[in-house]
This record gives C-alpha cells, structure tokens and sequence, in this order.
C-alpha cells in the first residue's frame, strides 16, 4: 500500500514526465458546472472553453444597474476576439433583482438591449451559494471572499482560470477591465 506521501511523489512524477497533467480545479471545473440559462435550460458553461469570460452578477433595479451597458458594449466590441460576458442575475442585495427569469430577460433586452448570455437568479453568498460562485469566490479561489453587492465581475481566461476580480463600482469601460480583457484575449 502507498502511503499518503508517496502517492504524492508518484502523482508529481507522473506530473513532471508528461504522462499526467495537473490542473488547477478551477481551471477545468468551472466548465462543468450545472446552470440554468435564462429560459430554464439545463446547461454548462461547457461551450465557452476556449473563450475570455467575464461573469458578473447582476440585479435591475440597483444602481449599478446600468453597467448593462458597459457590459453589452464590451461584448460587442469584443465578441469576436473571443469574449463572452455571461449574467447570473441576483436579489440577494437590497433585493434589487425581485423579477422572474421572463421579467429579467425582458427588462434587459428591451432597456439595454443585452444579447450576451444571461442566466437563471441564483444566490452569489451563503448557504445555498451557487457552485458556480463557490468557484469563483470560495476558500480555493485565488480572490475568495462574500461577493460585496451587485455586478462583481470575474474575468475568466481561456484556459478556465479566474484571472481578476472586479468590485462593483468598478465600471465595465473602466481602464482596468479594458486593460485585463485585452491582456486576456492576446493570451493564447
């Protein structure tokens, strides 16, 4: 039998001639973890690897709210180098998100014209934290920590690893996220 240390040993050998590969959990999980778009599908965010992510949590009735637009300009601008912004809409500040899927997704189109994926209202802090956000801000994550208020942002590279975090007064056109989405889709 192998003691605990020496499976390690075995585990960075392996590592270290190429036969496996380690990975930051992070970098792969978040891949894998089971969403809901915004109309109620079953999904994953299985369909953007390989892409630049900026995953924020987002709320209508805050007064952040119209970073809607900075967000869907930066999709815009941006789309085609490889960045996709995904909304995980939230009501657990100030309960400024109280609308259903149907009333966020409406609000959104219609005051912002949003086409970037949005998803179904999941809880960013608690209990019943969303795995998701159990990635992006937990224990293991390199910027863990309770989510401070609505439209936190995490930029996500392609590899899958979280890159930066962005507190909500931090503006999507600011230089700072321009600054780190462009360093992340000229990374290969």
């Amino acid at each position: 039998m192998i003691k605990p240390s020496g499976l390690v040993a075995v585990i960075l050998l392996f590592a270290a001639l190429g036969i496996i590969s380690i990975r930051s959990a992070g970098e792969q999980a978040i891949y894998a973890v089971a969403v809901k778009d915004i109309d109620g599908k079953a999904a994953t965010l299985a369909p953007f690897k390989g892409r630049v992510l900026l995953i924020v949590n987002v709320a209508s009735e805050c007064g952040y709210t119209p970073q809607y637009q900075g967000l869907q300009a930066a999709f815009d601008k941006y789309r085609d180098r490889g960045l996709t912004v995904l909304g995980f809409p939230c009501n657990q500040f100030g309960g400024q998100e109280p609308g259903t899927n149907a009333e966020i997704k409406k609000f959104c189109t219609d005051t912002f014209k949003v086409t970037f994926p949005l998803y179904d209202k999941i809880e960013v802090n608690g209990d019943q934290r969303h795995p998701l956000y159990a990635l992006l801000a937990g224990k293991s994550s390199p910027f863990p920590g309770d989510i401070g208020w609505n439209f936190t942002k995490f930029l996500i590279g392609r590899d899958g690893k979280i890159l930066q975090r962005f507190d909500s007064a931090v503006t999507p056109e600011s230089p700072e996220v321009t600054k780190a989405i462009e360093a992340a889709l000229a990374a290969k």
